[in-house]
């Protein structure tokens, strides 16, 4: 009996992390319509997809499988091998993002005023996704799984070294984007307003969704 609310409870976990996924999708997708920059993680796949003939989304695939490969070499047989259910979760999200980005093809705007609002959107989508995928705590995404692994081969704190990894990526992107596109692409104000708010905007909204997640589906 134990064994069959144990499993309805790990599926109930992983639609949630589901429903995350296709929330921060759409965030993601919005904060590239807005064109005013994206959110540190998504920066550098949307630089990768100006570059290469890769959409956005399997650009964040290659990412995320990339760091997948960075988590099992930094952590060799500390590594979980549960922790490989990071890769089809990878693949969903970036064929999702790659689906938010043709639904919104059609949004238009004439004003700077007007790419605030999506960007401002975008923004509190991805803090509502990464709230969802946290309260779901079915899997660790690949970015904040390469950080984890880093902590625990080094004496750094995980926030330090999120900063830190947010940092190079973005770093990276405007790097690539100004040698090989002579302009700063994908990373402007909205990539600073996501940087602080969807951490904020997210810690916000953990205690009101594990509280109804606990009483209606855990």
């Amino acid at each position: 009996m134990n064994s069959v609310v144990i499993h309805k409870n790990t599926i109930k976990r992983y639609l949630f992390l589901c429903l995350a996924l296709i929330v921060m999708a759409f965030g993601v997708a919005m904060s590239i319509k807005a064109n005013l920059g994206t959110s540190p993680i998504s920066s550098f796949p949307f630089v990768l997809s100006l570059l290469t003939p890769l959409s956005v989304g399997k650009a964040t695939i290659l990412l995320h499988c990339t760091l997948i490969a960075l988590q099992i070499l930094i952590l060799r047989r500390r590594y979980r091998p549960v922790q490989l259910i990071q890769l089809p979760v990878a693949f969903l999200f970036g064929y999702l993002t790659d689906f938010a980005v043709w639904a919104l093809q059609g949004v238009s705007y004439t004003a700077y005023w007007q790419q605030w609002l999506l960007c401002i959107a975008g923004i509190f989508l991805v803090a509502a996704g990464v709230s969802l995928e946290v309260t779901a705590d079915a899997v660790t995404l690949a970015g904040e799984g390469f950080v984890l692994a880093v902590c625990q081969v080094l004496p750094i704190k995980f926030g330090n070294m999120k900063v830190a990894f947010d940092v190079t990526l973005v770093a990276v992107s405007c790097l690539l984007s100004v040698l090989f596109t002579a302009k700063l692409q994908g990373v402007r104000e909205g990539t600073v307003a996501a940087a602080v708010f969807v951490g904020l905007l997210a810690r916000q909204f953990n205690k009101p969704l594990h509280t109804w997640f606990q009483k209606h589906l855990a």
